[in-house]
């Protein structure tokens, strides 16, 4: 047994046996796994404190060097690939684009089955960041899985046959599901996305043999002539003004949440306002509850216990959907039960799960839209002009986040949180011709709204206002960095570590990469083709320690940005310890010529193309300079001024591609008009 180093003044017996449950040992219990010996990886976040912190210690960092490649399978699919893959008895089980569920030996990568939910591709254009799939939950031989249309569907755990599905959402509504479900007891519980294309947000537990609701949970009120649902509603109401329900008004949760059995609560993050800017949404102010927050419920029934916002009244898109991990940590010389969290806001908060008590929140990355949160109050000390009501403001962090979806992981011998960061800023202001329509992205947000344009990235290298990659060792009871690994790109992935001593993460350029956990000096890494989102997971089979991650680059931001030469198709690499298969062979660029103008170019003609542009395209496009992503930079495209572009938008060419059709939304003449903008900007590229 590996003993967690302790902290000076750490010796009291019940501090040793938290810090000794909370990485280690085996529970009998098959739904709990509470504690784990790591062998298999059966929950989303490995254990349910949401760790990522393997026991496994046989790759470690005297001998993390050899590791090499065991065997690599192919999903096939293009398009982003963020599941944490389920690992149980010796079957690995996890999810690719379009909501796609795949089977396969841990130790070999041959196929056991698949499964495709068949997902219309009309429903691509609903989300606001790709047609991901953050992976499955396993109980008692059934897989679940959301799908992106929004079902919840069972699966027969040894042959992939369906056994129930329940539809969870609106479909006349931009609802989408990309996050992980969980299983609490006899529940499943999942939330849903959308509300940057205007929804309210909820989320739902199902009986987990019959698929029947048990109860829902909406994160925001809706109309106020009508009966609030619960007492949690009603109390929210005060928060609100204007008319945010006909906007949807948010909040959905669509991914982070955790369990404690002890407590019996369920911790569920929560997601931004629709639209963004709340001088749309609730002219006269208010925190809009419960926007941005940690909730905490009875799972039994869905009756809210407490909540923490960590954005009162969000106007930038600083959802609390990131990871939440759970933790015993000694605090002041007190042994206090805490949940921790790095949202997309910047600050990394520390609180009591218990009560939903505020203990700490720091800065992790660099902020200026707010001064620090008050201890007192819990609410952030705002910048005077950060809601850009007067003014246009350069915000610190941006709509990305200083952390978005990609895990972070707790090393118990450490202590130390390892976070997927990132440095970023844009420039928020009014959109002042904004109104609200009922279809296509923006409908919620309106894509201009409160996000002005990106200025890019200063001249003067290492600015505070730069944008890179960060991944940071930060140390919770401190309160501080312990330290950094700056990255060129800002799309890194998830993150594990293991009690070998060893922090492991794929980044966006293509490579799975090993630090040692006590200072951050790399060890090891391999390169695996295409960009890496999904956190690496490790698991032990008679009595080897493989390590496995999945590629497949995609997701908001990868729809319009790349870091390798080339974009493959989504596979799963697993590694072991003197793995001799081959890895792929960095591509080569392809040398590209933007497209030449096919007619005529007129400035107020391509005025009219460039909103359009934004409106209906640039969700996932872009014209002009940069390098494109999953979705390619149009002003490259060969079907610009050909009679296939019209076939495109007009007619649905690509619609078995996930490209929409816009069809009785676009005219011909408007269809021409984004094309003049587009050659427009072939014109200027550098």
């Amino acid at each position: 047994m590996v003993i967690p180093m302790l902290r000076k003044g750490s010796c009291s017996f019940l501090w040793l046996l938290f810090i000794l449950s909370s990485c280690q040992n085996s529970s009998n219990d098959s739904n709990i796994h509470w504690q784990t010996d790591g062998k298999e990886w059966l929950l989303h976040g490995l254990d349910l404190k949401d760790s990522r912190c393997s026991p496994l210690d046989q790759i470690n960092t005297e001998n993390v060097d050899s590791l090499g490649l065991l065997w690599s399978y192919d999903l096939g699919l293009k398009r982003g690939v963020e599941a944490t893959p389920i690992v149980s008895e010796g079957i690995m089980y996890f999810t690719g684009p379009w909501s796609k569920v795949f089977a396969i030996e841990a130790t070999t990568g041959k196929e056991v089955w698949t499964f495709d939910p068949e997902v219309p591709r009309s429903f691509g254009e609903k989300g606001c960041c790709d047609v991901v799939n953050r992976g499955v939950a396993l109980s008692e031989g059934k897989v679940y899985v959301g799908s992106f249309d929004g079902r919840l569907i069972a699966l027969n755990a040894e042959n992939g046959e369906k056994i129930w599905e329940t539809l969870t959402v609106d479909q006349s509504k931009p609802y989408t599901i990309t996050g992980a479900p969980r299983v609490i007891k006899d529940l499943v519980i999942i939330g849903n996305g959308g509300a940057e294309l205007g929804v309210r947000g909820y989320f739902s537990a199902y009986d987990k043999n019959t698929g029947e609701m048990r109860w829902r949970f909406y994160t925001v009120p809706g109309d106020p002539s009508q009966p609030a649902e619960n007492k949690a509603m009603q109390n929210a109401l005060s928060t609100w003004t204007g008319e945010w329900w006909k906007y949807g008004g948010g909040g959905t949760a669509w991914d982070a949440m955790s369990y404690d059995p002890e407590l019996n609560l369920l911790y569920v993050g929560t997601g931004n306002g629709s639209p963004w800017d709340r001088n749309k949404r609730s002219p006269d102010g208010g925190d809009n509850l419960y926007l941005s927050s940690i909730l905490a419920l009875n799972p039994d029934n869905g009756e809210l216990k407490w909540y923490y916002q960590t954005t009162p009244g969000d106007s930038w898109d600083f959802t609390a959907t990131q990871h939440i991990m759970l933790a015993d940590l000694e605090i002041d010389g007190k042994l206090q039960r805490v949940l921790m969290q790095a949202p997309k806001n910047g600050f990394f908060y520390v609180i009591n799960r218990e009560t939903g008590k505020l203990i700490s929140a720091e800065k992790f990355t660099y902020v200026n839209w707010a001064e620090k949160i008050d201890k007192t109050s819990g609410k952030p000390v705002e910048h005077p002009l950060a809601r850009y009501a007067s003014a246009n403001m350069d915000i610190a962090p941006n709509y990305d986040g200083a952390h978005n979806w990609h895990p972070m992981a707790y090393n118990t011998k450490r202590q130390l949180v390892y976070i997927p960061a990132r440095e970023t800023y844009s420039n928020y202001g009014k959109s002042l011709d904004w109104e609200y329509n009922t279809a296509g992205f923006g409908s919620g947000a309106g894509w201009n709204l409160a996000i002005g344009h990106d200025p890019g990235v200063p001249t003067i290298k290492d600015s505070l206002m730069s944008k890179k990659g960060k991944l940071i060792a930060w140390d919770p009871i401190a309160q501080k960095e312990a330290w950094h690994i700056d990255q060129e790109n800002v799309w890194n992935g998830g993150v594990l570590t293991t009690l070998g001593d060893l922090v492991f993460q794929g980044t966006a350029d293509g490579y799975i990469k090993a630090y040692h956990a006590s200072d951050g000096s790399q060890l090891w890494q391999a390169y695996l083709g295409t960009g890496i989102m999904a956190p690496p997971v490790t698991y032990m089979i008679d009595g080897r320690q493989y390590l496995s991650v999945l590629t497949g680059w995609g997701g908001g931001y990868g729809m319009k940005n790349k870091h390798t030469p080339t974009i493959e198709t989504g596979k799963v690499f697993t590694f072991v310890l003197g793995g001799d298969q081959k890895l792929p062979k960095p591509d080569v660029a392809q040398d590209r010529r933007p497209i030449k103008p096919k007619w005529e170019i007129y400035d107020y003609e391509a005025n009219i193309g460039a909103g359009l542009f934004n409106k209906y395209c640039a969700v996932c496009h872009v014209s002009g300079n940069g390098s494109g992503g999953v979705a390619p930079n149009l002003a490259y495209s060969p079907h610009i001024g050909s009679p296939t572009f019209d076939k495109i938008l007009l007619e649905g060419l690509l619609l078995p591609n996930g490209m929409p059709s816009y069809q009785g939304r676009i005219s011909e003449e408007e269809s021409h008009a984004i094309q003049t903008f587009i050659m427009a900007t072939a014109r200027v590229i550098k």
